[in-house]
This record gives structure tokens, sequence and C-alpha cells, in this order.
């Protein structure tokens, strides 16, 4: 935890807070703060800045806190992902929030397990908290915003094109004949595809809409792989 994420009900005086739970026992125990040490802290959706401890027992954790920073600049990137199996979405959502990715769409596509969408892993709660896991370790603050579609086609038809405007789309896909990009300067949507891949019909309706598939060569990545490996070329 590189950041102390701070929330509106942990504020008991204007620039004090009181923490408890998970990040009381990450502040007490792993880092072994005591009276006067300082933390990095950050308002969610806000400032960033510093945290002293003021008190500190086995309990709670109170820190007079100021915020004078802001977090860091986001990634330019749109991701738009086939829903894949809990742990690989739970290590997805952490890595596009850590990277910066601000939208994330998560799609069904054809191969995608129709039982996955019945998964906790989807619920508000726990997409949340992931997210929050990225941003503690990127010291940001600003959380993404995670859209759930369940219908292929009407989202590619009545959603998608508008979302695209001002990015270039891009969708990977084996066998594309144009590799990743590298230094891309402008905005860009990425689509990675399910576990086996996209159906042809799929394919085609994201090309009809100006989609570039992309070959990220030729060894077959997981999905949590994907994700730094792209951003890391293009951006």
């Amino acid at each position: 935890m590189n950041l102390i994420i701070l929330f509106p009900e942990d504020f008991i005086e204007d620039k004090r807070v009181r923490l408890t739970g998970r990040r009381h026992r990450h502040i007490y125990s792993i880092l072994k703060a005591q009276v006067g040490d300082e933390l990095s802290v950050g308002v969610m959706n806000n400032k960033v800045g510093v945290g002293r401890v003021a008190l500190i027992d086995g309990v709670s954790v109170d820190l007079e806190v100021e915020f004078k920073g802001v977090p860091p600049m986001p990634l330019p990137m749109t991701l738009i992902l086939a829903l894949p199996r809990p742990q690989a979405l739970k290590r997805t959502l952490i890595c596009a929030s850590t990277l910066g990715i601000k939208k994330i769409i998560i799609l069904n596509c054809h191969r995608v397990e129709k039982s996955l969408w019945q998964s906790t892993t989807l619920h508000e709660d726990s997409i949340r908290d992931h997210l929050i896991l990225g941003l503690e370790q990127a010291k940001d603050t600003i959380l993404p915003t995670v859209i759930l579609r369940k219908l292929f086609k009407i989202f590619v038809e009545d959603e998608l094109p508008e979302m695209i405007k001002g990015t270039i789309p891009f969708v990977a896909h084996p066998g594309a004949t144009s590799p990743c990009p590298v230094a891309v300067k402008q905005p860009v949507t990425f689509f990675i595809g399910p576990e086996g891949g996209f159906i042809d019909y799929e394919v085609e309706k994201l090309k009809r809409l100006g989609f570039i598939d992309v070959d990220l060569g030729e060894r077959i990545l997981k999905v949590e792989s994907v994700l730094p490996f792209v951003a890391g070329k293009m951006f």
C-alpha cells in the first residue's frame, strides 16, 4: 500500500482522520508507524498529500492530513474486455487501475462462458475493492469507471461508435497482419477478447467500425499479461 486512500466518512475534523480496519492494520502492523511519522495519503477522487500520525494503538490510528498534490495523469486508453474468469478479472482490474486506465467496459462475447456473469467478482463492491488496490499501488486517487454489458451486438451497434470517437480503436486478435503500434500519440480504445479468441462475426463487426486488428506476437498471453504488454508498447 503506497498510498492511504481516504473517504469522507474518515474525517473526524477538517484536517484529521481516524482509520480502522484494513488501512489501520497496514499502518500499525506492516508499516509499524509511530506518532510523528508521515505517510502518503489521498482523498478518493481528489488531491494527494501527507498524513502525520497523531495517535495510534491496536484499534485505530489518527492522522493529521494536508493535501497539496495531484494524482498522476491517467493513461489515455479505454479498455474493452471480454469477461474473463474471476481470478483473471481481479488481477486485470488491479492492473488497469495501477496503469491509470479510467474507463473499463466488461463485455460478453460468443466464447465467454455464460456462468461467468454470475460471479460475485462482478458485484459493485468487489470491483471497487480491486480498483482501489490498484490506486493504492500507483499513488492514484481517481477511481476508474467500470461498465458491464452482456449483449455484444447491441453494445457494438448502439454504444461503441460514439465511445471510440477521438480515439484510435484496436482489437487484439491472433493472426492479424498489423503489429502492436509503438509510441502512440493519440487516445486509444483497446479491445481484449476472450479465451479462445473472437469468432469471425465479432471481428468483422469491429472492423466495420474502424477497429484495427493487431497481433501481439507468437506467444499466447493471459489477459492480465496483455494489458501491461500493450500499455508499455503504446505509451
